[in-house]
């Protein structure tokens, strides 16, 4: 069973140093990738190494389905790269993949070497039991996705088209865990995310000194700028997937205490967003710098793109330009399709007690790369939670864990549904 060897499969990966600091930094994904060509290797299953900078590398393979009238592939990704940390501020070193409470412990373990183990603990148990899926499946394991995936998903989509011949489907990283409300277990499968703008803002003003009058200051002109788009309070909007997330779980959208650590990370998904996340402007005390800036990371809804930056440019004022570091695309695709329908029922025979419900995404994922060769994806790493655990700030947060019972559990249902889909 598959479930035997997924919590070591999760532990050696988060051993793997593989930290993205952005800008091509970090020690890479290389020596994760062939980790995961080393475990694919003894089952039978070669895999290709793509590397699109020194040490940047992600894995691509293909299990060939026993259907041969079965055209349409399906594509399981995870990524190899994890956010930066500061060891000092954990209760245990955050590459030692150590067993504590029960719990797996180390820097992606829910984000997201957790799924990395799952799917390579499911295709290793059945390649060695020779049941190969019906339809194709294609592995894509990427680099540099913390980053945008310049050097990851969006390389293997602009450089290696190939690898994703015949992909329709697609399933990853942040959906299909289990949330308490209401005495009731729910299964969140991400059909939507938000779209993405990071954005360097400029002020450009006169240079002078520091002790004389200035009405033309390029660091008063970005502070005002920052300050109108930090407080603005963005109006709710309720997109398709949002409104059959509340009607699933019968609450209101105006109503979330009810949903506990999670209603940080639905009410994300109700409403635009742009949050000031760096700020720079001057060299000397006594000088008034030419020009200052600032970053925003701006989030914005499936259909609400126009009226999000129309928004933006009327609070940076006249004074002030932007242009992006990263723009990607909302996605949100529809929820009452057969793949849908195989997750819910590969969850409802492990756990019947539960439901799966559709949601939005606050942040993004390598989907949006996919998505442009016409791939439809869901968010489906599937992990029955204690009801108690903030699951959604494990998420490039301090202690991230993962419950040993919640990786055997997603395995299951992994593997349930390579049968159903």
């Amino acid at each position: 069973m598959p479930e035997n060897e997924v919590v070591d499969l999760c532990r050696d990966l988060i051993r793997i140093d593989s930290r993205n600091a952005g800008d091509n930094a970090g020690p890479g994904e290389r020596a994760a990738a062939e980790y995961v060509a080393e475990k694919l290797s003894e089952v039978g299953l070669q895999s290709t190494i793509l590397e699109s900078d020194t040490k940047r590398a992600s894995l691509v393979a293909r299990i060939e389905g026993t259907d041969a009238n079965r055209a349409d592939a399906l594509l399981l990704h995870g990524h190899l790269d994890v956010v930066p940390f500061d060891a000092g501020d954990w209760r245990v070193h955050p590459l030692s993949g150590e067993i504590q409470d029960d719990c797996v412990w180390g820097r992606g373990a829910v984000d997201m070497k957790d799924m990395d183990a799952m799917i390579l603990a499911t295709v290793r148990a059945r390649l060695r039991e020779g049941r190969r899926p019906a339809r194709d499946v294609v592995l894509v394991f990427t680099a540099d996705e913390e980053a945008g995936g310049d050097y990851g998903a969006k390389f293997l989509v602009d450089k290696h088209p190939e690898v994703f011949e015949g992909v329709t489907e697609a399933i990853g990283e942040v959906g299909g865990f289990s949330v308490t409300a209401g005495g009731r277990r729910f299964y969140l499968i991400e059909a939507a995310e938000k779209g993405m703008a990071w954005m360097r803002l400029t002020a450009r003003g006169r240079a002078g000194h520091g002790s004389m009058l200035n009405d033309d200051n390029a660091v008063t002109a970005i502070a005002e700028a920052v300050a109108r788009i930090g407080r603005y309070e963005w109006p709710t909007r309720l997109t398709p997937t949002m409104e059959a997330f509340f009607r699933a779980i019968e609450l209101d959208h105006t109503n979330l205490d009810q949903l506990g650590a999670l209603q940080k990370m639905i009410g994300a998904v109700l409403r635009n967003t742009a949050n000031p996340t760096m700020l720079t402007g001057g060299y000397k005390a006594n000088v008034i710098p030419q020009t200052a800036e600032a970053v925003i990371d701006g989030r914005f809804l499936p259909g609400f793109e126009e009226e999000f930056f129309a928004t933006i440019d009327e609070l940076l004022g006249p004074d002030v330009s932007r242009e992006f570091i990263q723009h990607q695309t909302a996605l949100e695709f529809g929820f009452d399709t057969p793949i849908v329908r195989a997750m819910a029922d590969a969850l409802v025979q492990e756990d019947p007690e539960g439901t799966a419900v559709p949601y939005t995404l606050s942040g993004g994922t390598d989907l949006k790369a996919f998505s442009s060769l016409g791939i439809k994806g869901y968010g489906f790493a599937p992990l029955r939670l204690p009801a108690d655990l903030d699951f959604a700030g494990m998420f490039h947060g301090v202690d991230e864990r993962v419950p040993v019972d919640s990786l055997h559990f997603g395995t299951r249902v992994l593997d349930r549904f390579l049968d159903l889909c």
